[in-house]
């Protein structure tokens, strides 16, 4: 077989994965040489993250403890699992290379959609090898916009639920009318010290280099003005307090609070303080009371606290990945990656650090985060597009990803298609996406520049 027909099979059968032929793009010019550059590959030795912040006192650190127990503990039916569902326990999803990471080698989906005599079938998208994935619908049967998470399991079939007969989705059928998208998980590796930035420091670094990014066509929404000019990158505005939101694939959630509570209800389908009902209220198959998970009023701390504001402690306190000087190519190679980073324009979007405020917890005082991200939304274009709009974020938008703890994971992109930085890097480009010119700049790159920052990439 040629290579044109393998690439265009390869494109063809990643199409019918999304489910939209909107998503062929051009590629930049350069992207498709065969250089001698490669990923080096998931990063080895010590995980290097997965601890509590410095700095932490006593109490803090037994909070932490306690939501990191709740975060690893399988829920059950009796706990209010279900009666749709993604999996039981958030540890399962975040647990690359450490709990509270993303996505793991083995996708623990596989094995689990029959745990305790459930009769799930295990949908096409889901494989062994393949990332932890979540499905949305673009759009209702009528055609109207969707957006929604439709969980890929059911309790039916457990010893627990014997009266619960709800089927599952019809994917395959889904599938076939190019109406799903997929989402993985977020790493949430100091996700405390990101909820603690200021909306000061997020407005400040979009107004930076306003001219540059102009001229790279990083854009944002035309209708952000300042002294009369356009700059790059919108916010996710919350809509009760119009503050920055910042978690999530869209920057959807506001604080850590909300972030765990939707993903209870939303991954696991345990209705709790935040998310009081069911999304799927067929009274057979709601066995727990509800909300399944409260705050209680017996007990001593942190024993009294339901468990998202248990999750909700130990992501505060959990410490951001530690990057390594140990990669190939070593610590010249990664220092020379650094400034291709910035020159070639990674770093107008994905911005290396920025300050925390004045805490209240004081190891989160005014502190550097190195999350590489400006936590704006951005037009990916259509190649990236998932028609999916959340709050302010349309179907192209997507949050600059914190590259922190890029060197261990193993799936990259909002819904886990490349597994490659390479290919990562060349999905940036696409028609419209705020990153083309970017992407171009750095397969314009030679083979040893390109190398270097892969290398830098990895040590993160």
């Amino acid at each position: 077989m040629s290579k044109v027909k393998l690439r265009l099979l390869v494109f063809g059968t990643t199409l019918l994965l999304l489910g939209s032929s909107e998503r062929l793009h051009s590629q930049p010019s350069t992207a498709t040489s065969q250089g001698g550059y490669k990923d080096p590959g998931v990063r080895t030795g010590d995980a290097g993250a997965g601890g509590f912040l410095p700095g932490l006192t006593d109490a803090e650190k037994r909070f932490f403890k306690a939501g990191l127990d709740d975060f690893e503990e399988a829920e059950g039916v009796a706990d209010g699992l279900g009666p749709r569902f993604n999996l039981d326990s958030c540890g399962g999803c975040h647990s690359q290379p450490a709990t509270g990471g993303t996505s793991p080698a083995t996708n623990p989906q596989v094995a689990f959609a029959n745990k305790n005599g459930m009769t799930n079938r295990i949908p096409p998208f889901i494989t062994a090898r393949g990332p932890v994935r979540e499905a949305r619908f673009v759009r209702n049967p009528d055609g109207s916009p969707d957006g929604g998470v439709h969980a890929l399991f059911t309790i039916a079939g457990q010893e627990d639920a014997p009266g619960c007969s709800i089927t599952q989705p019809d994917f395959v059928r889904q599938l076939s009318n190019g109406n799903v998208v997929f989402r993985i998980p977020t790493p949430v590796f100091g996700a405390g010290l990101i909820e603690a930035i200021p909306d000061a420091e997020i407005f400040k670094n979009r107004a930076a280099q306003a001219d540059v990014k102009r001229s790279l066509g990083i854009r944002g929404r035309s209708n952000l003005l300042l002294n009369g000019n356009a700059i790059s990158g919108q916010v996710n505005r919350n809509g009760n307090d119009g503050t920055t939101g910042r978690f999530g694939w869209k920057a959807q959630n506001k604080s850590l609070l909300l972030f765990s509570g939707e993903a209870y209800n939303v991954e696991m389908g345990i209705s709790n303080g935040l998310f009081q009902t069911e999304r799927d209220e067929t009274e057979a198959c709601n066995v727990a009371t509800l909300p399944n998970s409260d705050t209680t009023l017996d007990g001593t701390a942190p024993e009294v606290l339901s468990s998202i504001d248990k999750f909700t402690f130990f992501m505060r306190f959990l410490a951001p990945p530690t990057p390594s000087t140990s990669q190939p190519g070593g610590t010249e190679s990664i220092t020379r990656g650094r400034g291709l980073f910035a020159t070639t324009g990674c770093a107008l979007c994905h911005t290396p650090s920025m300050k925390t405020y004045n805490s209240s917890v004081t190891a989160m005082r005014y502190q550097t985060a190195n999350l590489f991200s400006d936590l704006l939304l951005h037009d990916m274009g259509r190649g990236l597009a998932d028609g999916v709009q959340q709050g302010q974020a349309s179907g192209r938008e997507f949050r600059t990803a914190p590259l922190w703890g890029l060197g261990q994971r193993l799936f990259f992109l909002h819904d886990g298609r490349a597994n490659d930085l390479k290919q990562a890097i060349r999905e940036h480009y696409s028609d419209g996406s705020e990153a083309n010119a970017v992407t171009q700049r750095f397969f314009n790159l030679n083979d040893t520049q390109q190398q270097d920052l892969f290398n830098f990439l990895r040590s993160l």
